[in-house]
């Protein structure tokens, strides 16, 4: 390798380094937060895709589009700040002062941090990081109008630069993966924390009925899922942090007394506790992404009561991650407030402080970190409808096959859980050949709250494979649809079916 095209190589090395660094320093601080300098541009990304591109990113790829985001943002985040180490070496270049390199680098990599998180502090632990990289490059490989030359080989010299870059992301990322602000984001708080010791209790007499009234099914959650089970899909790649002592929740528009509450003001309320099911608009049809919680809050009439909303149009909830969803401000009626889960300060994964619960409606409208309840004199479009979607009306009626154990006899006991919204479910059917022929399954005892899924589950003799079918009646006893759709735009429909092997 030539003198220039090693000099040539070796800078495109220091400003990756550079880049690199710079993010990893940040992680190392600030974690998983949003004055992580790559938590905006994962919001940049995951904004300005196109719906078609979030559509099918969604439908196809599942949990892994969200990762993929994140390693996109990180590269995006990463190619930035070596930009900057590139320009800064080349400003280093043109003059015969030391370190210019590392002292511009670290200038403008902290005014581009400050800029992308308004962390004036906090920026810096990108910024130092993209100096340290250029002032070693400088001090190793050259600065000035020499060129970069070393006795040692250029693969050498980027192998070593590599392998240090490298062992400094990994001892960042060990110091920033649980580097959060909100106090419930990795360990449990018990709500009788915020809410007393009889809301605890309340909360544990409502988990250990469920958990009487669970079918057992092998591997499948029981009526009430753990927190940490419990699905999770968000538009973020980095989850907002918010404090509940910052924390506000305003009602505004078209409302006669607009309210402002704060976090201290909604636990002096009287607090209720609910059993309540959430089904992801994108769940597949025999798909994971619904699960049942017992939730603890405030009924959202009664702060639209102290705001004197009218009984008009619409609302729009808007969340702290600027996330938001338009839908009929009746549904809005029956909401909920939630501020714990399953006994626990409600986690930050699921919405700390607060989240919005509306009942019988698909999970995307369940709003987390909600700061707003907007009334509207006419009708808006919601996040998910400006990408195409429409699933802001009351969820489908869906039976799902779970469970399949063998019983060592010659039988086969297949179950799992059905759902239906505030309809509720009257009764399941399962056919062991394919339709042909239909029998009633066993049903788990029904939750006292509308809103909630029931288990179920069907023996039968299986001397050789079997297409095992399920389908659901609501509680008006409408029929589950049998024709199938993907969950793109509405949800998805249709009756699940499995090949069950003896």
């Amino acid at each position: 390798m030539d003198d220039t095209s090693c000099a040539t190589t070796l800078r495109l090395v220091a400003a990756a380094s550079a880049g690199v660094a710079a993010v990893a320093g940040s992680f190392a601080v600030a974690g998983s937060t949003p004055t992580f300098v790559g938590a905006p541009v994962a919001s940049f990304v995951v904004d300005r895709s196109p719906g078609v591109l979030t559509t099918v990113a969604i439908t196809r790829l599942g949990d892994f589009a969200q990762v993929l985001a994140a390693v996109t943002s990180l590269l995006l985040t990463a190619l930035l700040f070596a930009a900057v180490g590139l320009g800064a070496e080349a400003v280093g270049r043109r003059s015969h002062v030391p370190h210019t390199a590392g002292i511009f680098g670290t200038v403008v990599a902290w005014v581009v941090a400050t800029a992308l998180t308004g962390a004036f502090v906090g920026s810096l632990a990108a910024a130092v990081p993209v100096g340290v990289v250029l002032v070693a490059a400088e001090r190793r490989w050259g600065v000035g109008d020499r060129v970069w030359v070393d006795a040692s080989p250029a693969r050498r010299r980027v192998l070593k630069a590599l392998g240090g870059v490298g062992a400094f992301s990994l001892v960042a990322y060990l110091a920033g993966r649980g580097r959060t602000a909100a106090p419930t984001a990795d360990e449990p708080v018990s709500i009788a924390t915020v809410a007393g010791e009889p809301a605890a209790a309340a909360v544990d007499e409502m988990l250990a009925r469920a958990s009487e009234r669970s079918l057992d099914l092998p591997g499948v959650d029981p009526l009430v899922t753990d927190v940490g089970r419990f699905y999770q899909v968000d538009v973020n790649v980095n989850d907002p942090n918010v404090s509940a002592d910052a924390w506000q929740l305003r009602v505004t528009g078209a409302v006669d007394r607009p309210v402002t509450l704060s976090y201290d003001d909604l636990l002096a309320m009287d607090l209720e506790h609910r059993y309540e099911t959430l089904r992801c608009v994108s769940d597949p049809l025999n798909g994971e992404k619904m699960d049942t919680a017992v939730w603890t809050g405030v009924p959202v009439h009664r702060v639209l009561e102290q705001a004197d909303v009218p009984d008009e149009c619409c609302v729009m909830l808007r969340a702290a991650d600027d996330y938001y969803e338009e839908f009929p401000l009746s549904a809005l009626r029956e909401g909920f407030l939630a501020v714990g889960m399953n006994g626990q300060v409600l986690p930050r994964a699921h919405g700390y402080p607060v989240r919005a619960l509306v009942p019988g409606h698909w999970g995307e409208i369940n709003v987390k970190w909600l700061t707003e309840i907007e009334v509207l004199d006419e009708p808006a479009t919601g996040y998910w409808e400006k990408r195409g979607w429409h699933g802001t009306g009351p969820v489908e009626t869906v039976a799902k096959l779970h469970a399949v154990d063998r019983l060592g006899d010659g039988r086969i006991r297949v179950g799992g859980h059905a759902y239906a919204g505030t309809r509720g479910i009257q009764r399941v059917e399962v056919s062991v050949d394919g339709g042909e022929t239909w029998a009633d399954a066993t049903l788990s005892e029904p939750l006292p709250d509308p809103d909630t899924w029931r288990m179920w589950e069907h023996t039968y003799e299986a001397e050789d494979a079997h297409e095992v079918v399920v389908r659901a009646y609501d509680g008006t006893g409408s029929r589950q649809p049998g024709e199938r759709a993907r969950p793109f735009p509405s949800g998805p429909t249709g009756w699940v079916s499995r090949r069950v092997e003896p």
